[in-house]
């Protein structure tokens, strides 16, 4: 585990992702971000969204990030209410808007007040409703208690050092009956020190990533029912680009995370 101080980190996520969205996914090529590249629908394209649902929402939500599409594994139903945890430009805040329709909501909560920026001037071009985005972290969520039916994230808690405050939060954010539909990377093995104590790797999605187990007992520890994580061996490919020539790829993986909260 890192040794790097986590306010450090937040505020190099902070810093880092900030710098994304003023330049809307331009130039977010790893080892800065998860993910990112000049042709953002094409990096959106091989984690799993479609160009149709793609164009559905307005250019500047789509910023390139992530390691999978949390829209796959959500299962979303017309009325429901979904929050995203580091909602970024509002890609799957809008998706999830669209999939819940006027009955439901779509909250996101990101804490970098400049992706808030780009995301609410998202919305208004995108004239949803049901859409909100609140400034927050991950850790202490700015939400009543049973708000969720469904809590979303596409590769962001990762980059938090304290998972267990953040899997605990959704706990408590989600209704009985609640699910959790996360896309985030996971690591195959103990990373190297040197993989550990990159802060460039640590805001890249890479060098906070836990193990499976650890995930596991963390939300079988908070009570969660039907626990699966699921790892996409064909992240390999993309994950490789992040870093080139550093083997990242050997050690952390994009998994599909999914689990109730009991009735």
């Amino acid at each position: 585990m890192s040794t790097i101080d986590p306010k450090t980190v937040r505020q190099v996520v902070r810093d880092r992702y900030g710098a994304v969205a003023r330049d809307q996914g331009g130039g977010c090529c790893s080892p800065g971000c998860c993910g990112g590249a000049p042709d953002n629908k094409q990096t959106s394209e091989a984690l799993g969204y479609d160009q149709q649902t793609l164009g559905a929402v307005p250019d500047g939500a789509n910023l390139g990030l992530g390691c999978g599409n949390p829209q796959a594994i959500a299962s979303l139903s017309p009325g429901e209410t979904v929050v995203d945890l580091g909602s970024g430009g509002g890609l799957d805040v809008f998706l999830a808007a669209q999939a819940v329709g006027p009955s439901g909501r779509a909250i996101g909560v990101d804490m970098t007040p400049d992706m808030l920026d780009l995301a609410r001037k998202n919305a208004a071009e995108a004239g949803l409703g049901n859409v909100e985005f609140r400034l927050g972290e991950i850790e202490a969520l700015p939400l009543p208690d049973a708000t969720a039916d469904v809590i979303m994230s596409n590769c962001v808690i990762n980059l938090s050092a304290d998972k267990a405050a953040v899997y605990g939060e959704a706990f408590r954010v989600l209704k009985p009956g609640g699910r959790l539909a996360i896309s985030d990377v996971v690591a195959l093995a103990p990373l190297p020190e040197a993989i550990q104590q990159d802060l460039a790797l640590l805001a890249g999605c890479v060098a906070g990533a836990a193990q499976v187990s650890e995930l596991q007992a963390i939300l079988d520890g908070l009570g969660f029912d039907d626990v699966d994580i699921e790892l996409d061996p064909g992240s390999r490919s993309f994950i490789e680009q992040w870093a080139p020539g550093r083997g990242i790829e050997d050690f952390v993986a994009s998994a599909s995370i999914t689990a109730v909260r009991p009735r």
